[in-house]
């Protein structure tokens, strides 16, 4: 139903745009020189910095995001949308924070349904009241995302620290009845293990539990180090659950950095004040390409700043610190269960 859904939102300007992004990224890849046809077929905006947990390797949880924090202006959120959704075919709201902390986030699903765009958010799961279910329910959200590291309370703080397991556990449970009471498959309930050495002995259970809750999904996800510099204590000792090798005292990447980004042509982030950076790598924002509060999306998305930021990729790919981290392009260990 999740893939119907998605599909219910395609146009035929969808589809076009999606073969423009799709072969102008081909011949950029192959022919190493920058060409860039369409819009973005995915697109994040993060309705609020702030988080209400303190998650050791997240900047928003650990407070040590070095630009502003606040919540995005529905003002601008709409002016967003408006520019984008005749192109888009997936909108995540998220990126740091927790967006249920926004106090008009229930609209901003609302209105991106309403322009028949498929839509997504993750959360911490601890705002899931039965007001904010009954309204997103109500509102078409396609997908939501819920994270839960552990599935005992004494595992499960570990990393999401602040957090009450037992607040998440009944959220999910609200979220699968009021899907029954509406007669509804919205949204694809995603139940999120990010696997670490505090919980990997819990894989097995995590998944008995998403069947037991009655989740749609279980997904295991590989987990991000900020400082790759040391030998980090979350890490899993499971070679198959780190995106990680250590070597010479640092961590790499598995797999060979390689000069293509997807992301960059495809899938970029927006952040609460409109900055528009390349993709969800860039929490810092330190790669920002342009302000969108009072430039017109396209003007930056097709713009000089952008343009030379995925030649940098074409060529020199590794010289660009938030490249260094990501597994875009890479297989990473990710196991399902529905």
């Amino acid at each position: 139903m999740d893939v119907y859904h998605l599909l219910r939102k395609l146009t035929i300007r969808k589809i076009w745009n999606f073969l423009l992004l799709s072969i102008s990224y081909f011949l950029s890849t192959v022919l190493k020189k920058h060409f860039l046809w369409g819009h973005p077929a995915t697109l994040s905006i993060e309705p609020s910095s702030y988080c209400n947990l303190s998650c050791p390797e997240c900047p928003a949880g650990v407070k040590s995001l070095t630009r502003e924090k606040g919540f995005i202006d529905i003002e601008l959120f709409d002016k967003i949308l408006e520019e984008t959704y005749p192109y888009l075919i997936y909108l995540n709201l998220y990126f740091q924070g927790e967006p249920f902390l926004h106090n008009r986030f229930i609209d901003m699903i609302k209105r991106a349904v309403e322009k028949k765009v498929y839509t997504s958010t993750s959360t911490n799961g601890h705002f899931l009241t039965p007001e904010n279910i009954k309204g997103m329910i109500e509102s078409g959200l396609d997908r939501l995302i819920i994270s839960v590291d552990g599935t005992t309370q004494e595992v499960y703080e570990k990393y999401r620290v602040g957090g009450d397991m037992e607040t998440v556990i009944s959220g999910i449970k609200n979220v699968v009845e009021w899907k029954k009471k509406f007669q509804t498959s919205k949204p694809f309930l995603i139940l999120s293990f990010l696997a670490l050495s505090t919980n990997e002995h819990q894989i097995n259970d995590i998944k008995e539990l998403g069947k037991k809750l009655g989740v749609d999904k279980v997904v295991i996800k590989t987990a991000q180090v900020k400082d790759m510099s040391c030998r980090n204590d979350l890490v899993p000792a499971g070679k198959e659950l780190t995106r990680y090798k250590f070597v010479d005292g640092h961590y790499e990447l598995k797999k060979k950095l390689t000069n293509r980004c997807w992301r960059a042509w495809s899938s970029p982030v927006i952040t609460f004040n409109g900055k528009l950076v390349p993709c969800c790598f860039d929490k810092n924002a330190e790669h920002s390409l342009g302000e969108v509060v009072t430039t017109g999306f396209r003007d930056v998305w097709k713009g000089n700043g952008f343009k030379d930021f995925r030649e940098r990729i074409l060529n020199e790919r590794k010289t660009i610190n938030i490249c260094r981290n990501c597994t875009s392009g890479q297989t990473i260990f990710v196991r399902k269960n529905s």
